[in-house]
């Protein structure tokens, strides 16, 4: 299997589970709708782990352009292979987002709230100041970044590493997650953002493309920053 569809079917099961979370605990008549945030921070964390597992040995599982950004920069990963890696994670999150929409077809209908629904495929603030909600991203990014590096510095057996991983996304949904939704990844938010855009979800409302921008370049900006950090540090 090529790195490029490594990253395309990783990101779409990380989409596919982590956007699937979020219609599972809104949408109306589901199963599981009001379980609450613990239950969407396990949901994003598996979503995370799960494709991880499966490709982390053909791609290194980035699934994510601000990791795979953050690695370029600092000679983790080459520059040449960015562009490729970031088509296909986006690719990936669009096709993700797709298959939401198609696991909980007959319940969009049924479900009011325009809002609420856009944000089962991307993140809105809780308080919209643009500086704060950047920040947020900035932050959660920086501690995604720091600690998968730093964790790859520990020598554990294998799947354990990305088990930890899965951890450490829990742990900043739970922390971290609550001012912004944690995009702490461009494909995760813009991908699904724009099937939400295109698809003909009922009662949908607009897709929010004036905050769009935040959980592109918060995480980028994080990224970067977390990974500069602990190569100074180590």
């Amino acid at each position: 299997m090529s790195s490029f569809l490594a990253e395309l079917v990783g990101t779409m099961l990380l989409v596919f589970l982590g956007d699937g979370v979020c219609a599972a605990t809104t949408l109306n008549k589901s199963k599981a709708q009001n379980s609450g945030w613990i239950v969407i921070a396990t949901g994003w964390a598996l979503a995370v782990a799960i494709p991880a597992w499966i490709f982390g040995e053909v791609s290194g599982a980035h699934i994510n352009p601000a990791l795979t950004i953050a690695l370029a920069a600092i000679g983790q990963f080459p520059w040449t292979s960015v562009p490729s890696y970031i088509i296909a994670q986006m690719i990936g999150g669009v096709l993700g987002a797709t298959l939401v929409w198609l696991m909980y077809l007959p319940h969009w209908e049924v479900t009011e709230d325009s809002a609420a629904k856009r944000g089962i495929f991307c993140t809105a603030p809780g308080i919209r100041n643009t500086g704060a909600n950047l920040l947020s991203e900035i932050l959660g990014t920086f501690v995604l970044v720091f600690a998968i590096l730093g964790l790859g510095r520990v020598q554990m057996t294998d799947g354990l590493g990305t088990f930890a991983v899965g951890l450490l996304i829990f742990s900043i949904g739970l922390s971290l997650g609550g001012p912004t939704g944690y995009a702490i990844n461009p494909a995760r938010d813009l991908a699904p953002r724009i099937a939400h855009a295109i698809l003909p979800i009922a009662g949908k409302g607009d897709s929010d493309w004036g905050y769009a921008w935040i959980p592109v370049i918060g995480p980028i900006i994080g990224g970067l920053i977390g990974a500069f950090l602990f190569t100074w540090i180590f």
